[in-house]
């Protein structure tokens, strides 16, 4: 049985589609954080939450949400589930308005008041048809409906995919008022790295199906950092502490995933920090099966 101070608990979960895989994939994610689910499109992201949702049947393994097996009641579990997706989940000739009589009937802890204030928040009209919404009010529309039906769990799917810097920033504001908010707990994949580092605790990279890399992020970030050497020096450094490399003319970038040990043994070489993305796309390298790639 998963714990319940884990609101998503995943174990050896195996989707099979014959021309791409979800292999074997575990990880949990804590009660009132916010997970950064990272991958590059095609990795396995909107699979695994296509799972999770039980919106597919999974070949092999075990899904927990709060502490229950999906199999037993998904059902109930969905009241307390905020989703939203890249693709806009209603249909394009509905408003707002009538979103909401849908909505009322599909969730007993529907908070008409609460969608409305969003609405007028994000500046949305109610008796528009959606489909004429353009993509920032789409994902808005969504994140409304998601958040007003008091949901614990908020699993999205590249919410900030294609938005302008402005809209982007009024989204990640939203997302940390949700989470602020006693026992909320956020799933967000996405592959915009940048977003991620502003809002996550947690991280988990998948790539070709496969989890790569999980952890707390702000250790994930001390602990990988980017060496820059000439490339007669590359020999010397330790295989252990090599993730990838990526050599050039100029020299070599090597992603080195023990800072401190790092500098210990090599204290005259210059190590400086990696974003998630440059750790991303050196794990993505590794996994790839090349340590050493020619660029």
């Amino acid at each position: 049985m998963g714990d319940i101070k884990n609101v998503i608990e995943l174990k050896g979960v195996t989707k099979d589609y014959g021309d791409f895989k979800l292999d074997n994939v575990d990880f949990v994610v804590p009660e009132g954080s916010v997970c950064g689910f990272i991958g590059q499109n095609g990795a396995g992201k909107t699979t695994t939450i296509q799972l999770i949702l039980d919106a597919i049947n999974r070949d092999d393994g075990e899904i927990y949400l709060f502490g229950k097996s999906i199999d037993e009641d998904s059902a109930s579990l969905r009241e307390d589930i905020g989703v939203v997706f890249d693709e806009m989940g209603f249909h394009d000739f509905l408003t707002a308005k009538q979103i909401n009589t849908i909505m009322k009937n599909v969730y007993k802890n529907w908070n008409e008041e609460k969608y409305f204030e969003y609405l007028k928040r994000f500046s949305l009209p109610t008796k528009k048809a959606c489909g004429t919404f353009s993509r920032g009010m789409r994902m808005k529309l969504q994140i409304a409906a998601a958040l007003s039906h008091d949901a614990k769990l908020l699993i999205m799917d590249e919410p900030t995919s294609g938005l302008d810097p402005i809209v982007r920033n009024e989204m990640l504001q939203i997302f940390r008022e949700y989470v602020v908010e006693e026992d909320h707990t956020m799933l967000l994949s996405s592959h915009i790295t940048g977003d991620l580092e502003k809002l996550a605790d947690e991280v988990i990279f998948i790539d070709g199906g496969r989890i790569v890399l999980k952890g707390n992020k702000d250790e994930i970030l001390e602990k990988h950092g980017v060496l820059r050497c000439k490339k007669d020096e590359l020999g010397n450094i330790s295989e252990s502490l090599i993730v990838s490399a990526e050599i050039s003319s100029f020299g070599a970038e090597v992603l080195i995933n023990d800072r401190k040990a790092t500098e210990k043994l090599y204290p005259g070489m210059v190590i400086e920090p990696a974003g998630l993305e440059e750790i991303m796309i050196y794990y993505v390298n590794k996994a790839k099966g090349y340590k050493m790639s020619e660029r």
